[in-house]
């Protein structure tokens, strides 16, 4: 038996997101944030994208009030990371579980409590922690006062919560990242920003306006990170996945470069510490005007320590998509690229497109990497005898760690692996919970149904023996 051996002190970990596990959504002291009004069904996608504004009804059912109820659950749950032996958890801090509508004087003591001891109990079990500070979450009293990321004053907010935890939570947290998947308010703008939209306002031009308030807020959340807890790291994260042309036409190569950029400017305002030279002339021919001043330009010159990014997928580009089948599983939309399997849910599955993706990202910013979400949304089946047989997320994860291993062998710097939604959760694109990502089962269907019982897959004792071999079989 060959291992492949991983680098000294790599950082194997297991991911959640409190909107997508917590529940306990008005328990605390918590207040109302974006994601209690995404329902499960019809509606969400309309929500999430901005075009419907929701409000609370008795006739919707919202996956994220109950989630896995982590909040209750969450001692006996690290226990079990722990025996799988986690060198890092990631999770984030729900915004309106510290300050409730987003603009209190203080903050709400409970939350701090609660998160405190979370902390406390993942340091107990020797687990490292990566904390996302807002991962599709802000408070609608943000929201409806202030319009979310439209508004410049949302950023003082934002550092206002990001401080906060900084200061009670800095000696507990190793690794920082402001934002989940930045760019992802470009494609779900109310669940990545809290942003509505009317039929007269210019659509494109607010959503990139909402992009340059939350990247000088990142900026200044780096600059009070380095300040307040100088031990800790702070990077930037993006959801990546490279974007390949259809064709070897012209115009789908350019398409395939412009699509690139667009889903990787963040990176460059973030890690170079400036706007790209082709976003002037994007800007331009688009008819986008953005309020850009002389201390933003400042501010954003305070860059990440590292890279940070999810794949999932690689996305294909063609000039006229119309001419072509598409690949709607991601968030993205993209041609169907005819070379590569699908998940049950429609994402594309290329191993190699990670490889890709971290020489591309590494070439470009020369920051240290981490992968801090991936893995395989499937449909499990408890057999007979009780156990969870899921070879397919075991072959998955083999591959693209198979994968991983290779980037590193190229030269690329990378600090660790995250698998995405190592407990079941429900999922931020559809509000599933048979959608499942983990390597522990939780008893609870799509109609928030079930004793929330926990039990392991195979994939736990498999991930558990990898961790502990610091490399993977082949």
């Amino acid at each position: 038996m060959t291992i492949k051996t991983f680098p000294e002190n790599f950082l194997w970990g297991g991911a959640i997101a409190a909107n997508q596990t917590e529940g306990a959504w008005n328990i605390g002291g918590r207040g109302l944030s974006n994601i209690d009004l995404i329902p499960h069904g019809a509606n969400r996608q309309e929500i999430k994208l901005g075009y419907k504004q929701s409000k609370l009804s008795d006739q919707e059912y919202y996956p994220s009030h109950t989630g896995i109820d982590f909040y209750h659950h969450y001692k006996e749950d690290i226990a079990m990371l722990a025996e799988m032996g986690l060198k890092v958890f990631r999770t984030s801090i729900s915004w309106s579980r510290i300050y409730p509508n987003g603009d209190e004087a203080t903050p709400n003591q409970a939350g701090i409590d609660y998160y405190t001891d979370l902390f406390k109990t993942c340091k107990e079990h020797n687990m490292g922690l990566l904390v996302t500070l807002a991962h599709f979450d802000i408070p609608m009293g943000i929201v409806e006062k202030y319009n979310g990321w439209k508004n410049r004053a949302t950023i003082d907010l934002y550092i206002k919560f990001a401080e906060t935890c900084f200061e009670n939570f800095g000696q507990y947290v190793n690794y920082w990242i402001p934002f989940n998947e930045i760019n992802v308010v470009l494609h779900s703008p109310f669940s990545g920003g809290g942003l509505y939209f009317d039929e007269t306002e210019n659509r494109e031009e607010i959503l990139y306006q909402a992009a340059h308030y939350m990247l000088v807020a990142s900026a200044r959340a780096v600059e009070s990170c380095h300040r307040i807890t100088p031990k800790a790291q702070i990077g930037c994260m993006i959801a990546g996945g490279s974007f390949y042309p259809y064709s070897c036409n012209p115009e789908d190569v350019w398409k395939s470069m412009n699509d690139e950029r667009t889903n990787t400017f963040f990176v460059d305002v973030q890690a170079k510490g400036k706007y790209p030279f082709y976003m002037e002339s994007f800007f331009k021919s688009k008819g986008i005007h953005i309020e850009i001043n002389e201390s933003d330009k400042e501010i954003l010159q305070q860059t990440v320590d590292f890279v940070a990014f999810s794949y999932y997928a690689s996305r294909t580009s063609i000039a006229d998509i119309s001419r072509v089948e598409q690949n709607e599983g991601n968030i993205i939309v993209s041609a169907k690229n005819p070379y590569l399997k699908m998940s049950d849910w429609g994402w594309v599955i290329d191993p190699l497109g990670l490889r890709i993706t971290m020489n591309q990202i590494y070439e470009r910013f020369e920051k240290p990497l981490f992968v801090v979400e991936n893995g395989l949304g499937a449909k499990d089946k408890i057999e007979e005898d009780g156990t969870i047989q899921d070879d397919y997320r075991i072959d998955y994860m083999q591959q693209h760690i198979e994968a991983m291993y290779e980037g590193i062998q190229d030269g690329v710097p990378l600090l660790g692996y995250i698998s995405w939604g190592v407990i079941d959760l429900v999922s931020a694109s559809t509000g599933e919970m048979s959608k499942r990502y983990g390597m522990i089962y939780v008893d609870k269907d799509n109609a928030g149904n079930g004793t929330l019982e926990r039990r392991k897959k195979k994939s736990f004792n498999w991930y558990k023996q990898l961790i502990h071999q610091n490399g993977i079989e082949k």
